[in-house]
């Protein structure tokens, strides 16, 4: 690999470096396994396992290709037994698979001395014996393929490294004990650089292996590795037990300062071997310190600088709607999304609307923020965006009431930084329309009552809000009704929509818009404040009537840049919220004391599905929190920045590097659910960029 010193102006990558704590010998090792290593190539596909070495989920691979549709996202290189071979015949596996529940874990997670995140890159370094194994993975952007790097800095003598690759191709959601095929087929393109091809069915794209390195063979022996157990499966309540499928083994001599790299993919074998591997490596190294370059300045190092690079994995180039991206490219436009979280998410518009802001704005990616917004805007219907699409679908989920108002705070964000009013005139007609389609009622029971200008929802069976559990056919919290947060986009998309007008079209054309939203603010102020505790209802005019469980959704009513509600009562709101929701790392979504509260989000779907928004934490609303805490303390010296110290903690645990998507209501606020979440990671970069800015 090319010398880092001789890349001028790198420093400021290789700054961004996170350490994690590991083991000494014959210690419990077992929070390795607690802690994920995540990477992405921009297209939905990822690589990612435990740092133990141990694929623990269903959702772990270490090529995990994001195909078109109707494919989706495959896992094709389920994992790679890594094993080192010394001269006295003693080998010492640094990675494997485990058989049992509760097994000790491998000797090889003995010798790790330390995991790391260089610029984002996850890296292993193994000592014993007196040799240093380092072991780093890169994806290519764009690509789905995977370069698994080993270098053996030190060695008293030349050891022989063991790789074994194992499969079973199937889609990233299903279970593994889904029946593996019984038909893999194997072959070698022998030539410059042999092509190892793994393949089973004509529907899915071959696995293509190249090795790269010298005093390289392979030894074929197709084997079928036994029930392997996968502990986090068994945690959550799913099938936890499957196998796996190997072609063979790969033997490597190295001897001290050797290098070898095996690279994977599903690429054409022209676009795996375009580049070497230490280009292609080097020019993924540079698109880092790109990302880096183009933030604001205060983003360029510490956490923030780790969270601008932990924000690229959510941007992407949905891979599998070729449809949509062939329309966009005819427009001279391209096509953008936003993954909501890793592993199990796709884009969703909720989600990106809420996170577009500081994925993308506070870090200096203004072009595709632009392109994510005409994007959603592409998809809008009846004045509706998407609320998700399924993996491996063209077609959108619309049943969402939160999604489109959301669209309206994004467009906002995007102007306010951009003053692109060229964007402006592009998107206004759609906003236009979907303005008008709530005035006389869409889908789904949204509509405006006519009655008091507020904003309504319901249709039974569904989940419309962001709080949207739902278990076969229990909606968990169904919150029908005029729900607290959905009057206050009403309302700021009411004022937007105002201002948007004015500026493009003048006063007369605007006036309507400001008669809206001022009678929507008289009726919020009259019907959502709850005199007898000096907080905000969550719904009222629900099915059950008025619900005054105290939850978070009452902050967007001071946080937007609107707010609806009067300033006089700004204060006992946010006393209330900091008294019983606000925790270290982020805001339950309800209060103890209520009578669904729950303090663990853990167990079987069903278990996790009935706490998911009755007390447990989320991350992301840390960000409403900070903007609706400024603005009651606006001389505030940190900004706000205090509240945000949690979660800078957290990247050391669970997802290394990034932000989880929820946690336990109580201490010790266990991080749950998705290892990545981009709102997470996006609000808290956004409030981290905007205390250093004031």
């Amino acid at each position: 690999m090319t010398d880092p010193s001789l890349r001028p102006g790198y420093d400021l990558l290789d700054a961004v470096v996170r350490r994690v704590p590991t083991i000494v010998d014959g210690a419990d090792a077992s929070e390795l396994l607690a802690k994920e290593w995540l990477l992405t190539n921009g297209l939905g596909g990822y690589s990612s396992a435990s740092v133990a070495g141990l694929a623990t989920r269903k959702y772990h691979g270490l090529l995990v290709a994001s195909l078109p549709n109707p494919l989706g996202r495959m896992v094709m290189l389920n994992h790679l037994i890594e094993c080192i071979v010394r001269r006295n015949g003693e080998r010492v596996q640094l990675s494997g698979e485990e058989r049992e529940p509760g097994a000790p874990l491998l000797p090889g997670a003995r010798h790790l001395r330390e995991f790391r995140l260089e610029g984002g890159l996850p890296v292993w370094e193994f000592e014993g014996g007196g040799a240093v194994l380092e072991k780093r993975i890169v994806m290519p952007h764009r690509q789905n393929s995977v370069y698994v790097v080993y270098r053996l800095r030190e060695s008293p003598e030349p050891l022989q490294l063991e790789l074994r690759p194992a499969v079973h191709f199937r889609n990233y959601e299903a279970e593994v004990d889904t029946t593996m095929q019984q038909s893999y087929r194997f072959a070698v393109s022998f030539g410059a650089g042999d092509i190892y091809e793994l393949s089973c069915d004509e529907r899915i794209p071959p696995l293509r292996l190249v090795l790269h390195g010298e005093e390289v063979s392979f030894s074929e022996s197709p084997t079928e590795l036994a029930e392997l157990h996968y502990r986090v499966e068994h945690d959550r309540g799913y099938p936890h037990r499957g196998r796996l499928w190997s072609p063979g083994v790969f033997r490597i001599e190295l001897k001290a300062g050797s290098e070898v790299t095996l690279v994977a993919s599903t690429e054409a074998p022209e676009v795996m071997t375009a580049l070497t591997p230490d280009e292609a490596i080097e020019a993924e190294r540079h698109r880092r310190w790109r990302l880096l370059r183009h933030a604001p300045e205060s983003a360029r190092s510490g956490p923030a600088a780790e969270l601008v690079l932990a924000a690229d994995q959510f941007v992407i180039v949905p891979a599998g709607r070729r449809r949509d991206a062939v329309r966009a490219i005819a427009e001279g436009d391209e096509i953008r999304s936003v993954i909501a979280g890793y592993h199990w998410f796709t884009d969703w518009g909720r989600d990106t609307m809420i996170s577009l802001e500081g994925l993308t704005l506070s870090t200096g990616r203004i072009r595709e923020a632009a392109s994510i917004l005409r994007t959603f805007a592409m998809y809008v219907r009846d004045g509706l965006l998407p609320n998700m699409f399924p993996d491996g679908s063209n077609e959108g989920l619309y049943h969402t009431a939160d999604a489109t108002l959301w669209f309206f705070h994004a467009v906002d964000r995007y102007h306010r930084v951009t003053s692109d009013d060229g964007a402006l005139r592009r998107l206004l007609p759609t906003m236009l329309d979907i303005a008008e389609h709530h005035l006389r009622g869409t889908h789904y029971g949204i509509r405006v009552d006519p009655a008091d200008g507020l904003l309504t929802q319901g249709a039974e069976g569904y989940q419309l809000t962001w709080m949207d559990a739902k278990c076969d056919d229990w909606v968990v919290t169904p919150r029908r009704g005029k729900a607290v947060e959905l009057n206050a986009l009403w309302y700021n998309a009411l004022c937007t929509l105002e201002g948007w007008v004015r500026r493009l079209h003048g006063d007369a054309a605007a006036r309507p818009w400001g008669e809206h939203a001022a009678r929507a603010r008289t009726s919020f102020n009259r019907r959502f404040w709850y005199e007898a505790e000096g907080y905000l209802y969550d719904v009222v005019d629900g099915p059950s009537g008025d619900s005054a469980e105290c939850r978070p959704n009452q902050v967007f009513a001071i946080s937007l840049t609107h707010p609806v509600l009067d300033q006089s009562r700004w204060a006992s709101v946010l006393r209330v919220v900091e008294e019983r929701l606000v925790t270290p790392v982020g805001l339950r979504s309800l209060a103890p004391g209520s009578r669904d509260y729950s303090q663990r989000y853990f167990g079987n779907l069903r278990q996790r599905d009935a706490a998911y928004h009755q007390g447990t934490v989320w991350g992301w609303l840390i960000g409403p929190w900070v903007d609706a805490w400024r603005k009651v303390h606006p001389d505030a010296p940190d900004g706000g920045r205090r509240w945000l110290d949690g979660l800078v903690a957290h990247l050391d645990e669970f997802g290394v590097g990034s932000i989880a998507e929820v946690f336990d209501a109580e201490p010790p606020y266990t991080p749950r659910g998705c290892i990545a979440q981009a709102w997470s990671v996006a609000e808290v970069l956004r409030c981290l960029v905007a205390a250093e800015v004031k």
